[in-house]
């Protein structure tokens, strides 16, 4: 009896076989934080970058392009770095060079050209995707396997204070210090009076990139904290198979396969519905209610942060409520309910169509770290390659927007509603995709 209570001791939601590594997973955890700052001090910035260099949302999509290209080239290098080595050397790389890319801002401002900022973007988020590899399932092996996805979903209930604190960051400090000309007088300037334009491009490049060099700074403190504490292996096994063995293995996992596919489109539709939602405010409240465009870009911050508040409060509570619903369950009734607030933002539009945007964001606070959770459900030693599959399927960040960004710059309307509001269809494919992902887990488990 005694040692069926000390076996029992050894489970729980950071304690695995007598280890404990609540010290390590609330180290880990800010990571989680990290990546989601460099994640929304991005987004609202595609707009801003639109409106510096005069460019079409098409071709200021290529910043997301960059962003979450990373994600998917080095998903599986990373994967077989920490199998070579640890998930902590993983963390380690992994922030070395998320610092090199943040840092890499300065030169490329000094340039002057747009597309010097897309080799900064991709560098440091080949650092995410080393971190996103390392520290998911490095939380995932933290404890039990039946307390799993409760874990990830805990740990990634601070990714979006990182989020908000880096939206604010890009939407009151640097939306605030750029020259308060509007787009309207910009292209004029281009056209009729370049040194002057190039003036205004210089003085909001020296705004936009302050955020980035400052992010790099806090992350090499980090990253030498990380590097001088010392922490338990998890999910560590002496025998390491083939690569191909595993991927094999893995292909033919249907659950993980799907997994997959559902988080390529989760985080197309996530990408979408928060770079957008700053056109798509603008277009409420300056094209259609006549605001002027200073004004306009105010309230819609306020809107989007609001969005990033109510993704974060979802997290925790998505945690709490995984207590009593089956992940996959909860998962498929969240997906439609995000389809049924899309259905609102394409065809009743106005404000009422931007309040419904924003709670998508409370819907889809659920659902990154439950489709990792289910995908990664029995793969055992196979999880390193599996959670690396899983953070190339960020891909679906990098192929979405510039759709849906397409589509937008067409202008016009269709069937008498805007092709902005239109465009919003694509991310409903994509929580349609989520939505049977659950409802097929949820079958599954029953």
């Amino acid at each position: 009896m005694k040692t069926s209570n000390t076996d029992k001791s050894k489970d729980g939601l950071f304690r695995l076989n007598g280890v404990n590594y609540l010290l390590p997973f609330i180290m880990i955890t800010t990571c989680f934080a990290l990546w989601g700052f460099a994640n929304d001090v991005t987004n609202p910035l595609v707009q801003s970058f639109s409106k510096i260099f005069q460019i079409s949302k098409f071709e200021s999509s290529f910043v997301q392009v960059a962003f979450y290209l990373g994600y998917f080239v080095m998903a599986f290098p990373a994967a077989l770095f920490i199998q070579r080595y640890s998930f902590k050397a993983g963390v380690v790389l992994g922030l070395t060079l998320y610092a090199v890319g943040a840092l890499a801002f300065i030169p490329a401002k000094s340039t002057g050209m747009f597309y010097a900022f897309l080799p900064a973007y991709f560098v440091m988020t080949c650092g995410l995707s080393f971190l996103e590899t390392s520290c998911n399932p490095f939380v995932y092996c933290m404890g039990s396997e039946e307390t799993a996805t409760r874990r990830l979903n805990f740990a990634q209930s601070f990714n979006p204070l990182g989020a908000i604190t880096g939206a604010y960051i890009a939407l009151t400090y640097v939306a605030v210090g750029l020259n308060p000309a509007s787009s309207e007088q910009r292209a004029s300037l281009h056209q009729s009076a370049p040194e002057q334009f190039e003036v205004i491009k210089m003085h909001d490049l020296d705004i936009l990139v302050q955020p980035y060099l400052y992010i790099g700074i806090v992350i090499l403190v980090l990253l030498l904290v990380i590097a001088v504490t010392r922490m338990p292996k998890a999910g560590e096994s002496g025998e390491k198979k083939p690569l191909w063995a595993t991927l094999r293995q893995l292909a033919a996992n249907a659950n993980y396969r799907n997994g997959v596919v559902a988080q390529f489109f989760y985080i197309g539709a996530q990408t979408v519905c928060w770079a957008y939602i700053m056109y798509y405010g603008l277009h409420v409240f300056h094209d259609m209610e006549g605001i002027d465009e200073k004004t306009a870009h105010q309230l819609t911050t306020n809107f989007y942060l609001g969005a990033l508040a109510l993704f974060a409060i979802g997290r925790f509570v998505c945690t709490y409520f995984l207590k009593y619903v089956s992940p996959g369950r909860l998962l498929c009734c969240l997906a439609i309910a995000a389809i049924a607030l899309l259905t609102s933002t394409i065809f009743v539009g106005g404000r009422v169509g931007l309040w419904s945007l924003v709670f998508v964001s409370g819907c889809m606070s659920l659902m990154f770290p439950t489709i990792y959770g289910i995908a990664l459900k029995g793969l055992k030693e196979n999880v390193k390659f599996g959670g690396a599959g899983l953070v190339m399927s960020i891909l679906g960040g990098s192929v979405i927007p510039p759709i849906q960004a397409a589509i937008m710059d067409v202008g016009g309307s269709w069937c008498g509603l805007s092709l902005i509001n239109l465009s919003f269809f694509v991310p409903v494919v994509c929580f349609i995709v989520v939505a049977c992902y659950g409802w097929r887990a949820s079958k599954a488990r029953s």
